[in-house]
């Protein structure tokens, strides 16, 4: 039984990272850059349907992942030694990925409140905390990559 409970654990971590992940990669490798060919008429159906809708599956994706994630190490026995760098090829990859779910719940969403209009904010600051949550979210893309690789080489070690 508790193998099963493990594998669970494990199960649900792996589905909200992909949701995640997934999400992040549409972001950075879909949306962003088809949106200076998308007619001015049409943009109002991506900022306030897909992008609000998708970025609550974002949101929460990376809580999943994050929760599900420290879950796991702890019911294995490795989070005082991955959090301390004692095991740094999980720890590695355990950082990347709460410093991520920090950049999606505490930069990243905030600013795209302000972009999206779903919060009250200066025309002016749209502009600004658009290109901030851009920003963010690219730093995010860009650390997704080692922490993927951290993650997937600790269960599969590349043979060198």
């Amino acid at each position: 039984m508790e193998d099963f409970i493990v594998f669970s654990v494990r199960y649900l971590h792996v589905i909200c990272g992909i949701m995640w992940i997934g999400i992040l990669w549409y972001f950075n490798f879909v949306q962003i850059p088809s949106m200076p060919k998308i007619p001015d008429e049409q943009k109002p159906a991506i900022s306030k349907v897909i992008a609000p809708e998708a970025l609550f599956w974002f949101r929460w994706g990376a809580a999943g992942t994050v929760l599900f994630g420290l879950i796991l190490a702890a019911m294995n026995g490795y989070m005082h030694e991955a959090m301390t760098f004692q095991q740094p090829d999980i720890g590695f990859g355990m950082w990347l990925g709460l410093i991520m779910a920090f950049n999606v719940w505490f930069i990243i969403w905030p600013a795209q409140k302000i972009a999206l209009g779903i919060v009250e904010a200066d025309a002016d600051a749209k502009p600004a905390a658009g290109r901030r949550a851009m920003l963010f979210s690219r730093t995010n893309t860009m650390l997704s990559i080692p922490m993927l690789y951290s993650m997937i080489s600790v269960q599969n070690p590349p043979g060198l």
